[in-house]
């Protein structure tokens, strides 16, 4: 009898156990998703828990990037998001909040606090909308240095609310030679300055997201030394604006792969490619979406792109067009229908691959440097 009572609670036991916890994989999974030059990348640790990083658009959109981040959600098994980050208040990451809390439970909410760049959107939003997604859950207020608790990982903040971390990550602190070099810009009072960031760490392998974080900030992260230290991947920074990925960053931060999450005409500037592809230790960037605004001149090859547009032509052009400035310039082109991601499967000696999932081609990078 009493064997049969074991029997029956290690049963119910089994029964109360997340879903996630099932989850087979020894690797760390990174969805980097297409939201059209927003961004949402999807972390999932081999114990199943997980953590997004932003939710892409919302507004006119809706519900459109939610179902993409669902999609990547259902490819990892997932039950629920075990903790989503919100890197700052701009609609091209906090949009599809909302929509796709309707669609999966999401157990803790994270953010750098109140905005500081009132908008219509983002204040409808802040009072009227989070309040009750995160009210159920849990809801943190990031700071640099904080950790975020996920079995197997790492993960450290290292800016949020304007802030950087003044004490390196362990293994870090090394002068970087590129802030000699370092050329200021006007401070960026918006959001984008906000930023929550992260490196993540997973074994030997290191990956570095820091949100839209611009320029000034990167300085004050990364000189006169290099408070995060080297990663073998970086999720480029605010879609490859030119007001982000300074050399001082970009270059001290020696990756071996970058990820660009661009919209066709939103990112990928030409001054950001060309420190980019001048940077030590890069083996590959891949990019979301053909870039407008560089041309065949910097754009990656057409396998390392993972989205074609609905009308796509035959040929897309050599020579880079000019920003459209303001809002009176032409609409970007249109992709609306099925997107990829890019997913990379990384081990705890360093190597990693990442996989294009609009045609298959994938590419394994070896254990070390």
């Amino acid at each position: 009898m009493r064997r049969a009572i074991s029997s029956s609670l290690a049963i119910v036991l089994l029964l109360a156990l997340p879903a996630a916890q099932t989850r087979t994989s020894k690797t760390l999974d990174i969805y980097v998703v297409d939201v059209e030059g927003g961004n949402a990348t999807l972390f999932v640790a081999p114990s199943g828990e997980s953590v997004l990083i932003d939710t892409g658009n919302g507004g006119a959109t809706l519900p459109r990037d939610p179902e993409r981040i669902m999609a990547a959600v259902k490819d990892a098994g997932l039950t629920q998001i075990d903790h989503l980050i919100t890197t700052h208040w701009h609609g091209d990451h906090f949009g599809g909040h909302e929509e796709l809390a309707k669609r999966i439970p999401i157990r803790d909410y994270i953010d750098h606090g109140p905005t500081v760049e009132p908008q219509p959107a983002s204040t409808a939003f802040l009072d009227n909308v989070y309040p009750t997604l995160f009210g159920a859950s849990k809801h943190t207020v990031a700071k640099p240095g904080d950790k975020i608790a996920v079995t197997g990982l790492d993960w450290r903040i290292v800016t949020s609310g304007g802030q950087a971390i003044k004490t390196p990550l362990p293994g870090a602190g090394a002068a970087n030679r590129y802030c000699a070099s370092f050329t200021p810009k006007p401070v960026d009072p918006t959001e984008n300055a906000q930023s929550v960031g992260s490196i993540v760490t997973f074994g030997k392998f290191r990956v570095a997201h820091l949100g839209d974080l611009t320029w000034q900030k990167e300085f004050d992260l990364m000189c006169p030394s290099n408070r995060v230290g080297i990663v073998d991947l970086y999720i480029v920074s605010h879609h490859g604006l030119n007001v982000s990925n300074s050399e001082a960053l970009v270059h001290g931060l020696q990756s071996r792969v970058m990820i660009m999450n661009n919209g066709t005409r939103k990112g990928g500037f030409p001054e950001v490619m060309k420190i980019i592809y001048s940077a030590p230790h890069l083996e590959d960037l891949w990019q979301m979406h053909f870039s407008q605004l560089s041309g065949q001149e910097y754009t990656v090859p057409g396998m390392f792109i993972a989205n074609l547009i609905d009308d796509q032509p035959a040929s897309m052009p050599i020579a880079a067009i000019e920003a459209p400035s303001g809002r009176g310039g032409p609409p970007p082109p249109v992709h609306n229908s099925r997107a990829y991601w890019f997913k990379v499967s990384a081990n705890t000696d360093g190597s990693f691959s990442v996989t294009n999932t609009r045609n298959g081609f994938s590419k394994t990078y070896a254990a070390g440097r």
